[in-house]
């Protein structure tokens, strides 16, 4: 073990492959030299950072109604289509790059917008401002993020629509970011605190877009180790990847240090083809999935359902039924982390039982959760799509009156709510349901032959997953269509 695996706690592979897809930054130079610039993040990250103070104001002193207030509008609206429906499934954590939770933590470690500070902190070659402490051991994985994603998705009715709700939930946000960062090491609240960041690194994995090594001999070579330690052109990885092992889009935050700090010039942002990733490496991951499946079939009945009792539930602090709320909470938490993952379960015992397999039937449940990845992305997209189709003439005139003060800035306050294409709107969700299912299918496909080798055992093992995740579409478009 060399110095660099002593000091990162990696082991580097001797046989990584490369992949031989398409490299952008090699197709277009101008998009190379950009990304190389020192002052590329800051200068994405300080419009965001403008828009999302205008939000965290106009929830806290514009008007209390939803669809009048661009606190809902942008976020609940705009923003999550954008993210779930495009950046997620075509550029990764692309969301990341421009994300403005960890700009004040990033200005007090670093004390810079821009400049490179050379130094020594702990591995880094950099100096970091701050404490510096090292994240615990037991907690990095995804688990708080599953607990806290699902306890705003609890409270979701209340959320998002209303504005007073959404601005305090994001400034504690911006807060808890800081503050961890004066407290521990690089981005931890992003990499095991941040519940948007648990499921960008999970559904991350299907992206048709990836940021890795071009050759790897030079990577094992390479005894700068600018991407992971930094040096007096960037960073050290904000999420204490390594170019050499990084396999995965998971933890990668597409800051673009690397490609900053890479002294050989290997590293290249890559396309590839959707749901390429297949290895889910922890129960962490796996209960993501599960949690993101119930938690679309809860907001499919809840905001896009006819059923009133629910809804009263689900929104208690309006209805003032706390008794149904408790009800509602209860089933939730129990179907995400109890009853979907048991139900997963059967069915992996019965492929484990039909291939007569010496694997174990929790080995086969967690290899074969990665299904949850490509169905559950889908769903959620299916899901979206009426929110945007549905609601999107609010973000045209919210734009010319942000706060709901009578205000028309840009001329189309007065545009009145028009969905798009209503009547076409079960086919969308049709067709985004049916390619989830085949993706779901072909990629478990793959999963199944690296557990049980042989074509026809594999095949023999994906039926019954095959089978549950038939069952989950099915019931998606009895949520969707009826």
């Amino acid at each position: 073990m060399n110095k660099m695996e002593k000091e990162s706690g990696i082991k580097i592979p001797m046989d990584v492959k490369n992949g031989k897809n398409t490299d952008l930054l090699t197709k277009f130079p101008l998009l190379k030299r950009i990304l190389k610039a020192r002052s590329f993040q800051f200068i994405i990250i300080l419009p965001n950072l403008f828009v999302f103070y205008v939000i965290i104001l106009a929830g806290i002193i514009g008007s209390p109604v939803g669809n009048r207030n661009i606190a809902i509008v942008f976020i609940w609206i705009l923003w999550w289509f954008l993210l779930i429906a495009i950046m997620v499934p075509f550029a990764s954590r692309v969301w990341c790059t421009m994300c403005p939770l960890p700009f004040f933590g990033d200005l007090f470690q670093r004390m810079a917008f821009i400049k490179v500070r050379l130094g020594k902190t702990a591995y880094l070659r950099n100096k970091m401002f701050g404490l510096n402490k090292k994240w615990p051991k037991y907690l990095t994985n995804i688990w708080i993020q599953n607990i806290g994603f699902l306890t705003l998705c609890t409270f979701s009715a209340v959320l998002v629509t209303r504005p007073f709700v959404t601005s305090i939930v994001l400034g504690l946000m911006l807060l808890l970011g800081t503050v961890m960062s004066m407290i521990w090491k690089l981005r931890s609240f992003c990499s095991y605190i941040c519940p948007v960041s648990g499921f960008l690194s999970l559904y991350s994995s299907a992206a048709t877009m990836e940021l890795r090594r071009i050759d790897n001999d030079v990577c094992l070579k390479c005894k700068d180790k600018g991407c992971y330690k930094g040096n007096e052109k960037g960073y050290g990885c904000p999420w204490s990847e390594y170019m050499g092992t990084m396999e995965r889009n998971n933890y990668c935050g597409l800051c673009t240090e690397c490609l900053k700090t890479c002294p050989n010039d290997n590293i290249g942002l890559n396309t590839r083809s959707f749901a390429s990733e297949t290895i889910i490496k922890g129960y962490d991951e796996s209960w993501k999935g599960f949690i993101m499946l119930a938690l679309a079939m809860a907001y499919s009945v809840i905001l896009l359902g006819t059923n009133g009792t629910i809804k009263n539930w689900a929104n208690a602090p309006e209805t003032g039924n706390w008794g149904g709320f408790f009800i509602y909470a209860a089933i939730l938490w129990s179907s995400a982390l109890v009853v979907v993952p048991a139900v997963f379960y059967f069915f992996a015992y019965l492929s484990k039982l039909i291939t007569k397999s010496t694997q174990s039937v929790k080995e086969i449940f967690k290899t074969f959760s990665y299904i949850l990845v490509p169905l559950g992305l889908l769903a959620w997209i299916a899901f979206s799509f009426p929110l945007i189709f549905v609601n999107g003439s609010y973000i045209i005139s919210v734009i010319s009156d942000p706060l709901g003060w009578g205000w028309n800035l840009f001329g189309t306050a007065g545009f009145k709510w028009q969905p798009l294409v209503p009547d076409y709107l079960g086919y969308v969700q049709l067709i985004l349901l049916l390619t989830g299912l085949g993706f779901a299918i072909s990629r478990g496909y793959r999963v199944s032959l690296n557990i049980f080798k042989d074509e026809h055992t594999a095949l023999m093992g994906l039926l019954p997953m095959a089978g549950f995740a038939l069952l989950v579409t099915l019931a998606f478009l009895t949520f969707f269509i009826g």
